[in-house]
């Protein structure tokens, strides 16, 4: 299925299909026409029934539609390469494929912040207090990862990015942390890597976003990172570790697979690996699973639907 007839289904509520052969006529058409009136849909069904799972939507501005494609098969990170051109911040992984029309708030920022809305309507009589859901109606404690690479100079570049969060900062939806170093988990958590610059992240509190460190110098260059700095720390699988000729790490990979999870793990900070392998299938889910049965904790996948699909094979995510 095509990930714009997935978000098809999303936004809109989808026909109920036969889900047995002798299910009686009456009651089909009972489910058929549930979505039609009021005593089945609810204000906050935008992701009714999608499960979460620990996968990050690698490079997800190549989806159909970004974002909503993501969340749709439950993904809980995705990720935007941002271009600052003429104060505005742009949306793709090569200048060329740049445009006036794909920029940082169009595709991430907008659709997050009517998410949230649509998960926290304020205009319910039974309502006592606002509510703070995140975008997952099955799990409204979960945090969103925004994933922010930047492209351009950093030092440049994240100012803009830091005034682009000004709308889910206000709106009281970003984790923080606050000057006495206590953070607060939100409805999204964004994390800066690419050209982010650490030095206009670590010393700024109080502070609604955070760094993505690398992770084979976590115990060495970047050995005074904190979790308050990079909840979730990131690098190459491939410049880590090397070819996989088979379908499964060899037992020097395993090792240092085994001590950087360690490392990362007595700090607080979760590891993501970015490009491994995604040819040959086997070779690609063998690496999703052994990654997973070691320890790290958000799995990034290209193939959305078939990380979404391998969580129903495997049961990890």
């Amino acid at each position: 299925m095509r990930a714009s007839t997935i978000v098809s289904a999303l936004v809109a509520p989808p026909c109920i299909v036969a889900i047995a052969p002798d299910v009686s006529t009456a009651l089909q058409q009972i489910l058929n026409q549930a979505h039609q009136g009021p005593l089945y849909t609810y204000p906050t069904s935008l992701t009714q029934d999608i499960v979460p799972k620990l996968i990050h939507s690698h490079n997800d501005y190549w989806r159909d539609v970004p974002f909503y494609s993501a969340i749709s098969v439950g993904a809980v990170s995705v990720e935007a390469d941002v271009w600052l051109y003429n104060g505005t911040l742009h949306i793709g992984h090569e200048q060329g494929a740049l445009t006036n029309a794909r920029t940082f708030e169009s595709l991430y920022i907008n659709p997050i912040l009517d998410t949230l809305q649509r998960q926290n309507p304020t205009n319910s009589s039974f309502l006592t207090a606002p509510t703070h859901n995140g975008v997952f109606d099955t799990n409204g404690a979960q945090t969103l990862y925004l994933f922010v690479d930047v492209k351009t100079p950093g030092n440049t570049t994240w100012p803009y990015v830091v005034r682009a969060l000004e709308p889910l900062q206000l709106g009281g939806w970003l984790s923080t942390v606050n000057s006495s170093n206590q953070f607060t988990l939100g409805a999204v958590t964004v994390i800066g890597t690419g050209n982010t610059p650490l030095d206009q992240v670590q010393p700024v509190t109080p502070r609604y976003y955070f760094y993505d460190a690398p992770i084979p110098t976590l115990n060495s260059t970047f050995s005074n990172i904190t979790s308050l700095v990079s909840p979730i720390a990131s690098t190459d699988f491939g410049a880590n570790f090397g070819p996989v000729p088979g379908t499964s790490l060899n037992d020097t990979q395993l090792a240092l697979l085994r001590a950087q999870v360690a490392t990362a793990h007595a700090k607080g900070i979760m590891l993501r690996y970015w490009d491994q392998p995604g040819w040959p299938i086997s070779t690609r889910n063998g690496i999703w699973r052994q990654l997973k049965s070691e320890g790290v904790d958000l799995i990034n996948v290209d193939d959305l639907e078939g990380g979404a699909g391998f969580s129903d094979e495997s049961n990890y995510w």
